[in-house]
């Protein structure tokens, strides 16, 4: 079986207004220590993120399940513009079955002042995906509103 193209999947958008100033949520996004305190879904930790925020830098997040399995998500770094956009690339993979199938994700996250909050957009379009993760990609959306359900914590 092939990977499954980018043009079968949707871009997923979602849009959040935090309670703090853009500075402070571009550090929760930028800072490792930041990072590890909200990244994943419910239930996730964060136990090891590694953050080289510059273009082609790379960034390795282990989320810690509730059973305790790692699971490893890195990338690279595509743009940065400072308080403004990051946009990154995520590479997932799973071992299943003696295989490792794996999935990249192009995450953007954009910031806006929106008076004395911050509101940031996450976009992420799956580039290509191996067919045994394309039930997790259908649950990207799900898994992205916890994370942010987690951040936004952070900030009330």
């Amino acid at each position: 079986m092939s990977e499954i193209k980018q043009s079968e999947f949707k871009e997923m958008i979602l849009t959040r207004t935090l309670n703090a100033p853009r500075d402070l949520v571009w550090k929760a996004w930028t800072d490792p220590n930041m990072v590890s305190q909200w990244w994943g879904p419910h239930g996730f930790t964060a136990p090891l993120c590694q953050l080289d925020l510059r273009p082609g830098g790379k960034i390795l997040i282990h989320m810690k399940d509730p059973e305790g399995g790692v699971n490893p998500m890195n990338g690279e770094y595509k743009e940065i513009v400072p308080l403004e956009k990051i946009v990154f690339s995520s590479y997932i993979a799973f071992e299943m079955d003696g295989k490792k199938p794996a999935a990249e994700i192009l995450i953007t996250i954009l910031f806006a002042d929106k008076g004395s909050q911050t509101e940031i957009q996450v976009r992420a379009l799956p580039i290509k995906v191996d067919p045994e993760l394309f039930p997790a990609v259908e649950g990207m959306e799900e898994g992205w509103t916890q994370t942010l359900d987690k951040l936004t914590a952070i900030f009330a």
